[in-house]
């Protein structure tokens, strides 16, 4: 059965530690916090957090994901036939997120110039849904966690293509200056007399976090070790099968996970507000 978000919250509750440091070090399978929460996040999505068998585990997250990134190019993982998810670790609740040259993601199409031929070719697809996993850890514990939709969170492609557009030109346009050909915002060369040094004009992009951004619906508490949230808009969570909406109501109603209809700010135009499902869970 293929993985989606609301089996990833399921087992996200059902795994009940958010000790990062000391459980994959363990194992032998991160280098740093970052690392840590990105093999966090395969195996709740996986299913695979207590699978101590490293042979075993590696099967199932194979079965789980089409695709497995790197730090170069998004996503962090694809979701056979489902989802694409991005990871970012941030250090405390107020700290943006660091998207570098990538601007932020409402959805991942396959022609991209960001992404990579291996995610291209992953499998057959044209578009997909891109879920924002972000997490704040304290030295090895992951205190707050969230999964947003980039539907939900930041605004369609066009909005960042047009400023970098806008941008990349206007370097162009600079007079007595040689440029280069380049996917970044521009490339300037033979800056000095030699004609040996050239300039990178690169563009760094930035956001604030989910915590942020949706704090009209939704507040930590701040009593608790540990707080999380996921926002799944109204007609993105119908899209989900029947069984998986009744099997993920289900454990709603006998575990400590809360699910309100709240109203949410369209990102592209906020005096829209589009219905969406608020899920918690506390700690």
């Amino acid at each position: 059965m293929k993985s989606n978000i609301l089996k990833a919250i399921v087992n996200l509750v059902q795994t009940n530690n958010y000790e990062l440091k000391e459980f994959y070090n363990f194992h032998n399978r991160a280098n740093n916090m970052g690392d840590a929460l990105e093999e966090y996040i395969k195996d709740i999505f996986a299913g695979t957090y207590l699978v101590t068998n490293e042979q075993d585990r590696l099967e199932k997250i194979s079965e789980t994901f089409s695709y497995l990134g790197n730090n170069s190019n998004p996503p962090d993982a694809m979701l056979r036939s489902g989802d694409a998810i991005e990871v970012k670790k941030i250090e405390n609740n107020n700290s943006s997120l660091a998207l570098n040259s990538s601007y932020p993601k409402h959805k991942l199409f396959s022609d991209s110039q960001m992404i990579s031929n291996s995610c291209r070719d992953a499998e057959d697809w044209n578009e997909k849904d891109i879920i924002y996993a972000v997490g704040v850890v304290d030295e090895n514990k992951l205190i707050n966690l969230c999964f947003v939709y980039g539907l939900d969170y930041c605004a369609s492609q066009e909005t960042y293509i047009k400023i970098k557009k806008r941008i990349k030109d206007g370097v162009g346009a600079i007079p007595n200056v040689e440029f280069s050909e380049t996917k970044e915002l521009g490339r300037v060369n033979k800056v000095d007399p030699l004609g040996i040094t050239y300039l990178r004009v690169r563009g760094m992009w930035g956001i604030e976090n989910p915590w942020t951004v949706f704090k009209y619906v939704y507040e930590k508490d701040l009593s608790k070790e540990f707080n999380f949230f996921a926002i799944i808009n109204e007609e993105k969570y119908a899209d989900f099968s029947k069984e998986d909406r009744k099997e993920f109501e289900d454990f709603v109603n006998k575990s400590d996970l809360n699910m309100t209809k709240v109203k949410i700010k369209n990102p592209d135009n906020p005096a829209i507000l589009n219905m969406a499902y608020l899920i918690t869970y506390s700690k």
